[in-house]
């Protein structure tokens, strides 16, 4: 079988790497390629994937880079198509739930190729978002939707995908967490600025609905409040200093963003965790490390239910709660979710095995 492999951002490849490397040592003898749309393109990440799990530089970039929405898609659907016609692969598998995945889901399918879906069955129930409209078509094109949680198969089951269409394999993401692990350890990316480990408050922010208007300032003030009782470290985006302007705010250290690795350490070794991202909400609950969700909803209500992740609401103002909840934290979670034990790209092999 050939193998068309597609990513556009850091957090795809984290979910993508351990299964392309998977399905290679699995099956050397499937033709396979990789193509980067550059929706966000991190060399330095795709080096450390190429030395700790023998995953190879992308085979194509399409150089999509930034634009609205549906220009991003756009230029998906046409660069992605000749390649298609060129490496003529029988499975195309997109991961997550960016425009990239939505894009080449769609190309794929206009050419008649069957796609597979990992991150599958993910619900926000909010279409504002745009990633709930890349999830929902991403799943409804999909011949393989590899699911990660019990929700998401509800989820699909509500849509009418078939059952035979639906794979329970696990979080792939995990896999990377447990791959990179010795490294992560070895990061101390905490001690190299100043934090003692499980002391701090790690912020990420960086949805436009919490840092392009009014509620930036007021987070910023109430971190401010937070950072009096628990240091607050943030690592901005160029993006969200910028909006921020050159203010100071006592108690807060801002830094420059981090690599992915010295990420995982400082959130590895942080008290909590404030985040709008998905990803970190699974990445924290694996990790036991307590999350507060600044949205007002979340997609992986998975982590909720485990025990670490607090969705506050899209409402700055309970950022000063944090530190009474950690004081308090009730029964802390002892196991991660069902599937998050490093091994579900296996599975992910396993079903294409079979297929």
């Amino acid at each position: 079988m050939r193998l068309l492999h597609v990513v556009g951002t850091r957090p795809n490849l984290v979910k993508m790497a351990p299964v392309i490397a998977a399905l290679r040592e699995r099956f050397p003898d499937w033709p396979a390629a990789i193509v980067h749309t550059g929706q966000h393109y991190d060399r330095l990440m795709s080096e450390i994937f190429l030395e700790e799990l023998g995953v190879p530089q992308p085979d194509h970039l399409l150089g999509v880079g930034s634009g609205s929405h549906p220009e991003q898609i756009a230029r998906v659907l046409e660069r992605l198509e000749p390649v298609l016609r060129a490496e003529r692969p029988d499975l195309v598998i997109v991961p997550g739930d960016v425009n990239s995945t939505l894009g080449a889901a769609l190309c794929a399918a206009k050419l008649g190729i069957a796609v597979a879906h990992v991150e599958s069955g993910l619900r926000s129930f909010d279409r504002t978002m745009p990633e709930e409209t890349n999830r929902i078509g991403a799943d409804l094109i999909a011949s393989l939707c590899f699911l990660h949680c019990d929700e998401a198969v509800e989820n699909l089951r509500a849509e009418g995908v078939e059952e035979e269409r639906m794979k329970f394999v696990g979080n792939t993401m995990i896999d990377t967490l447990v791959a990179l692990g010795d490294r992560i350890r070895e990061r101390r990316a905490a001690a190299a600025l100043g934090f003692e480990p499980g002391s701090y408050l790690l912020v990420t922010l960086h949805r436009p609905a919490l840092v392009d208007g009014p509620l930036l300032a007021e987070a910023m003030e109430r971190l401010s409040q937070v950072g009096r009782e628990l240091p607050v470290l943030f690592p901005v985006h160029p993006r969200t200093r910028k909006m921020l302007g050159g203010d100071s705010h006592p108690g807060v250290t801002l830094t420059d963003p981090v690599g992915y690795l010295d990420f995982l350490s400082l959130e590895a070794d942080a008290g909590a965790v404030l985040t709008d991202s998905g990803g970190i909400q699974e990445e924290t609950t694996y990790l036991g490390i307590p999350c507060f969700t600044l949205r007002d909803n979340t997609e992986r209500p998975v982590t909720v239910r485990a025990g670490t992740n607090r969705v506050l609401g899209l409402d700055p103002a309970r950022i000063v709660e944090i530190p009474a909840l950690l004081a308090n934290p009730g029964e802390r979670p002892t196991d991660p979710p069902p599937m998050w034990d490093g091994k579900a790209s296996e599975r992910v092999a396993d079903v294409l095995a079979d297929w």
